[in-house]
């Protein structure tokens, strides 16, 4: 068998021999980029078929007497590869289309003759490829399938974890709990095997629980979980709010009045804003900011608006890229908190009375 597969393969690649005669690629168009990345499937389209016809004569090897037994069908699928092969070769020799201009350096002879040599490389290898099927269906045995034997049924988990003693006539009497009503006796049937694997669990943690929490320490108990947990979200909440005591705007801001930031705002006023409002809010250069009158608005968000963007018109600066919104809320809260205080040489009203 062995001889016969030789002399078929023999003849395969006898009849692809003008396909590769037909076009003699020149020196120079080698190095022609499309003549190259051709080549290149060329070669790894021939390391494809090595390794299968390797597969398909080791295939043949070990299976000789099976395949012996089946010659005549070998010989039709060596003949259908030879046709093939035949049919590819004939493509070959008669593509000579005229030239074109796509192809660079590589004449548009050997570039056909090339493509045409891939394409006999892909018939091999699907010829390959159907007779290693076939030699693989011969090793496999369709065997019948094989009925269960007779027996018990088999019996899942969640029916075994369900399933209960089950009480006969007899061994009802000794279960009556003497509870009857229109007919119906309470009886005290077995609870079953997922309530009592659950209540042992249950017990088993609880004592583990305890041991832990009341006895060795090793673990807090429900009210030392608390504390921790609350300690945790105050930390957690007082992170918050210090990232959020920068999202302040005009929109959202509000009068301050604890004294610290009171104080802050006051610090930063008299290095900031004394020498164009005075040191007491009486107004220098600026306006008075003690009394009723307002050029700008008197409301919180008005003057923290005022104190944000500035008036460039007037000579007063935006202070936004000084200060942080933490800081211009400190700043407006305790200019608000002068109003009132009457300070000494105050300035001539401004704006509007509010």
């Amino acid at each position: 068998m062995n001889r016969k597969f030789l002399y078929t393969l023999s003849f395969i690649l006898c009849s692809s021999a003008p396909a590769w005669a037909n076009g003699p690629e020149p020196p120079s168009e080698l190095t022609d980029p499309v003549a190259l990345v051709l080549l290149t499937v060329i070669i790894g389209l021939l390391l494809a078929i090595g390794i299968l016809g390797n597969a398909v004569i080791g295939a043949m090897d070990i299976f000789r007497e099976k395949i012996k037994k089946e010659s005549g069908k070998i010989l039709a699928v060596g003949g259908m590869i030879a046709l093939t092969l035949l049919s590819g070769s004939t493509f070959a020799g008669e593509a000579t289309p005229a030239a074109s201009p796509y192809f660079s350096r590589l004449s548009p002879t050997s570039f056909y003759v090339l493509l045409s040599v891939i394409v006999l490389e892909l018939a091999v290898i699907i010829s390959l490829l159907f007779v290693l099927r076939f030699l693989a269906g011969i090793k496999r045995k369709r065997k019948p399938k094989k009925e269960p034997a007779p027996g018990k049924p088999r019996i899942t988990f969640m029916e075994r974890m369900n399933k209960t003693r089950t009480l006969d006539a007899a061994s009802e009497s000794e279960e009556d709990m003497g509870h009857n009503f229109d007919g119906i006796r309470e009886l005290n049937n077995p609870t079953p095997p997922w309530w009592k694997w659950g209540f042992i669990f249950s017990v088993c943690f609880g004592v583990i629980y305890f041991w832990r929490t009341e006895i060795s320490h090793s673990a807090p108990n429900q009210l030392q979980e608390l504390q921790m947990a609350e300690e945790k979200a105050a930390v957690a909440k007082a992170e918050f709010l210090k990232n959020a005591a920068n999202n302040i705007d005009e929109n959202n801001v509000k009068l301050l009045e604890d004294p610290n930031d009171l104080a802050a705002g006051q610090k930063m006023f008299i290095s900031s804003c004394a020498p164009c409002h005075g040191p007491q809010g009486q107004g220098v250069v600026g306006p008075n900011l003690c009394d009723d009158y307002w050029l700008h608005g008197g409301k919180i968000n008005e003057v923290f608006k005022t104190i944000k963007y500035g008036v460039p018109d007037k000579g007063m600066k935006a202070w936004q890229e000084d200060f942080s919104p933490k800081q211009l809320a400190q700043l407006a809260s305790f200019i608000k908190s002068i109003h009132g205080s009457n300070p000494p040489n105050p300035k001539e009203p401004q704006g509007a009375k509010e």
